[in-house]
């Protein structure tokens, strides 16, 4: 048996994330709303070069041109490329000193980045904020500095760039080995366009478009005191408009608090909250629906394997506690548990399944 609770949610496509472009162009292109875009696709474009999508958690922060440049950025294009099916060599390993080469005349080089070995006494490049963690200390005439593959990181490699020229023509770019902040939109996966803010012939620099995940989930707003009987992996139910049930499971317990409005909307006395995502196992259940209020049904406590008769077939003794009477009119004492949907928990002597009782209800 089990208790259960209901929380309002919403469904939806998740929390929306807008798109901002580069300064110095004018918007081209621009998706449709409602559009799906997946790895290698151009999600809009700016004096019609396209600014394609690619999956991960870093952006870009920096025009990569350099042979040896180290980094998380280097990394997403690294694994993006080889999952488009591009061939992009071998990576040094985490651990590896390498040296960065600066680019001739702004262009990559065709020269592998020079390991410097893994000596423990070497000293990798600090990194500051808004500066590039290759930069040379003394300036652009001075050599760069080596610099040590931390984990997560991607090396900028010869190899690398080769698999940037081959897929630059594909993408709608000039094959130059170069790719700057504006060609790649890093996002989480596949990406739906919630919404179009900006015009054709606008400028880039402002917020052109929202994006959302392309899957339908259930947020719902849990107050923080509540959320640890909500376990990741958990199934639930959802009540849909139409009173119809479909099922799910806990996907996401976020860890930021958020304070909730009072419900008069002022700022008042705050509760505290926390966002859990419930993943629905039946897309088509939702496929008519891109946004509404739903019911979400909780098992706050199951008792598996036990013992359970109606609430009313307890009588409260005079000494305390609870008794079954049987329909001999016996009594037996009983120890109650978990009460539920009319139900209650009993355990006690000479208490077995299939016994009958008598019941008020």
């Amino acid at each position: 048996m089990s208790d259960t609770r209901e929380i309002e949610g919403t469904l939806g496509f998740g929390a929306a994330r807008s798109i901002k472009g580069t300064d110095g162009g004018k918007v081209t292109w621009l998706p449709a709303v409602g559009a799906s875009v997946t790895r290698g696709k151009q999600l809009y474009r700016v004096n019609d070069r396209p600014a394609v999508v690619f999956y991960g958690s870093t952006p870009l922060y920096r025009t990569l041109d350099s042979v040896g440049s180290v980094g998380r950025d280097v990394r997403v294009v690294a694994d993006n490329l080889k999952a488009l099916g591009y061939d992009i060599g071998s990576q040094p390993a985490t651990g590896t000193t390498v040296r960065p080469q600066a680019p001739a005349s702004g262009a990559a080089t065709d020269e592998e980045p020079q390991p410097e070995g893994n000596d423990p006494h070497a000293s990798p490049s600090p990194s500051g904020a808004g500066k590039n963690a290759d930069e040379p200390a003394g300036g652009p005439s001075a050599s760069p500095r080596p610099v040590t593959v931390k984990e997560g990181d991607g090396v900028l490699t010869a190899s690398l760039i080769d698999a940037i020229k081959r897929w630059q023509p594909t993408a709608g770019m000039e094959p130059t080995g170069v790719l700057d902040v504006s060609d790649v939109v890093v996002t989480t996966g596949a990406a739906r366009v919630g919404k179009v803010n900006a015009q054709l012939g606008a400028d880039a620099s402002a917020d052109l478009l929202t994006i959302t995940a392309t899957t339908k989930t259930v947020t719902i707003p849990v107050d923080a005191l509540d959320v640890g009987s909500i376990k990741k992996g958990q199934k639930v139910s959802v009540t849909l408009p139409d009173q119809s049930a479909t099922p799910g499971e806990v996907s996401a317990i976020s860890t930021i608090i958020q304070g909730a409005a009072d419900a008069e909307g002022g700022s008042g006395d705050p509760s505290q909250q926390l966002n859990v995502t419930v993943s629905l196992q039946d897309a088509d259940a939702v496929q008519d629906v891109d946004a509404a209020r739903v019911q979400v049904k909780f098992a706050t406590e199951t008792r598996k394997g036990v013992l359970t008769v109606p609430v009313g077939a307890l009588l409260a003794l005079s000494e305390g506690g609870y008794a079954l009477r049987t329909p001999e009119g016996k009594l037996l004492p009983v120890e109650t548990g978990l009460f539920a949907k009319g139900l209650v928990e009993v355990s006690g002597p000479g208490i077995a399944v299939g016994m009958k009782v008598e019941s008020a209800s």
